[in-house]
């Protein structure tokens, strides 16, 4: 005899489309009790938090529900005026042990599930598998938008990588130039000597604020690169369990297929299941499960879609922001540069070329 906790009672008014929220499964001719199969969100069944998925139902108001069918049930049930009164007894079993039971069965289910998660519905369904939590999922398109946003991130992080290495090494140059630009003035007259050394002086100022740019552009990098280094892995990792939490939730999902499968498979013959006629325990845990897993996987995607809305908010506002403070950077080089241009004006330079062929 599967394990039941004594019958209680819950009433429950009926919402404002004449529902309680639950679907019932069981019953005559071949199971021996009545139970509930689901409680749909934002019921009263749903909000009164009571009554499960594979919790017994023995009575309404009072009145027996057992030796019914389960239309007969919903129809009395229905008929009903006003609150409706269960007599229930609670399904009592350990989810711990049940998963490590089916531990194999669940995992290669949600294989099966990750593998076709790219099918067709029409294919999918040819393969008996549930893809409506799929099909409708909302968060696809906002997923892809987040690795587009990632991928975007990281092509703009290597261009600015490699345009701060452009910088080093132009900064080198005029560095390097400098000094070979004060050396040429060593060896000139007065007027020459002046001009080069100018010449010389502005090429290193080019050095000194082609550093600054670095030294101011680095932080922002870094900034752009917090999004990218900790708040994309982050995400990931909360996609990961809810993928996760989604793919347990359609395993059950399909545990359920099957077992309905075979149950109506025997009955079309009249020769019912040994667990249908011993109450449905086994089946009856699984929508326990299943529902367990759905209550899950709501939370989670629901904590995915404020933390994405959250993430992309704050992407935006950071990239505006930062990309801001790299036009101001970059813009004030170049202005430095003007600058040191303007104040290097040092042509004509009159140069003793014989000098030079001699110096040779």
């Amino acid at each position: 005899m599967y394990p039941m906790v004594p019958g209680s009672t819950v009433t429950l008014e009926r919402g404002k489309d004449g529902m309680v929220g639950l679907t019932i499964g069981g019953g005559a001719p071949y199971c021996p009790c009545l139970y509930v199969v689901q409680v749909f969100e934002n019921t009263p069944a749903w909000k009164e938090a009571t009554l499960q998925a594979g919790d017994e139902l023995m009575a309404v108001n009072g009145h027996s529900l057992r030796g019914m069918t389960k239309v007969q049930a919903a129809k009395y049930i229905q008929r009903i005026d006003g609150s409706v009164t269960f007599t229930y007894a609670k399904l009592s079993f350990d989810t711990n042990h049940f998963k490590e039971a089916k531990g194999l069965d669940m995992v290669m289910k949600k294989v099966k599930h990750k593998c076709i998660e790219r099918m067709s519905s029409g294919t999918a369904d040819k393969l008996g598998l549930t893809r409506a939590v799929l099909c409708n999922d909302d968060l696809a398109k906002k997923l892809e938008e987040f690795n587009r946003n990632a991928t975007f991130y990281k092509e703009l992080l290597v261009r600015c990588h490699y345009l701060l290495l452009d910088f080093n090494a132009s900064s080198n140059v005029y560095k390097g130039m400098g000094d070979l630009f004060s050396q040429i003035a060593v060896r000139e007259k007065a007027a020459a000597n002046e001009a080069f050394t100018m010449f010389a002086d502005a090429h290193r100022n080019y050095h000194k604020a082609g550093t600054d740019f670095q030294k101011k552009a680095s932080p922002i990098m870094n900034k752009l690169g917090t999004y990218l280094h900790k708040a994309v892995p982050d995400m990931r990792l909360t996609i990961k369990k809810y993928a996760d939490a989604k793919f347990e939730y359609l395993a059950y999902c399909l545990k359920i297929k099957e077992m309905d499968d075979e149950e109506y498979t025997f009955n079309s013959l009249d020769d019912p299941l040994p667990r249908v006629e011993d109450g449905n325990y086994e089946y009856r845990v699984v929508l326990r499960c299943r529902g367990q897993a759905r209550a899950h996987f709501l939370q989670l995607r629901s904590d995915v879609r404020v933390k994405l809305q959250l993430l992309n908010s704050k992407h935006v506002q950071d990239l505006t922001d930062q990309l801001e403070k790299w036009t101001t950077v970059l813009l004030d080089y170049y202005e430095e540069c003007l600058v040191i241009s303007k104040k290097a004006n040092v042509f004509p330079i009159d140069i003793d070329l014989s000098t030079v062929v001699d110096a040779q």
